[in-house]
């Protein structure tokens, strides 16, 4: 798997970037968040959160600026049922993570109907299963009234993401925490993936 890129823009449009990296030109799907953030310049160097996504027709490189946004990229295409990539990225393009998080909490599914390509329906059903099934809406609720670190709220993401059922992820983390009160998000996931 494709982690990250670091490399030197050679192209830059909205939706996507072509980077050199040893001379080696990637194109890497972004969207327009990430496109924002970096607002790359050709000969600018840049690094991306990727994911590598293979189809039975294609094989795809998303990039991101963060690991939050690549983070709900993948917890968007792996746990929502009926959502692809395409969708994901109509999502991070139409609202910052912290909007989506928020409206994911307090069930807004208005907001992410906003988003280009996403009805009323593909938003409920966002909404209801983030919340009721995979139960991350609750994180995410106590992150915002100061409850729960950030660097724990980030790990438990990552390890959703990575397959993890919440209860386990949060079990995991807070061992974690009893050992390690300090500890990064990074050293939180590295440290739940050990036991």
């Amino acid at each position: 798997m494709i982690s990250f890129l670091r490399g030197i823009v050679s192209e830059a449009l909205p939706q996507s970037i072509v980077l050199d990296v040893g001379g080696v030109g990637y194109e890497v799907v972004v969207p327009l968040s990430t496109y924002d953030a970096l607002n790359p310049q050709p000969g600018q160097q840049v690094k991306l959160k990727t994911h590598f996504h293979i189809r039975e027709n294609a094989q795809v490189l998303y990039g991101f600026a963060t690991d939050e946004e690549r983070g709900i990229f993948r917890l968007l295409v792996n746990r929502v049922s009926g959502i692809g990539p395409a969708t994901a990225i109509a999502v991070l393009s139409g609202m910052r993570v912290s909007e989506f998080k928020n409206a994911v909490v307090h069930q807004d599914v208005q907001t992410i109907a906003r988003a280009k390509g996403v009805g009323k329906k593909t938003a409920e059903r966002i909404v209801l299963e983030l919340k009721d099934k995979v139960g991350l809406a609750s994180t995410w609720e106590a992150q915002q009234q100061g409850v729960t670190s950030q660097a724990a709220a980030d790990a438990e993401l990552a390890l959703v993401a990575l397959g993890f059922k919440q209860v386990e992820a949060r079990k995991a983390i807070a061992a974690v925490m009893e050992k390690n009160p300090d500890a990064g998000a990074d050293q939180i996931i590295r440290d739940a993936l050990r036991q």
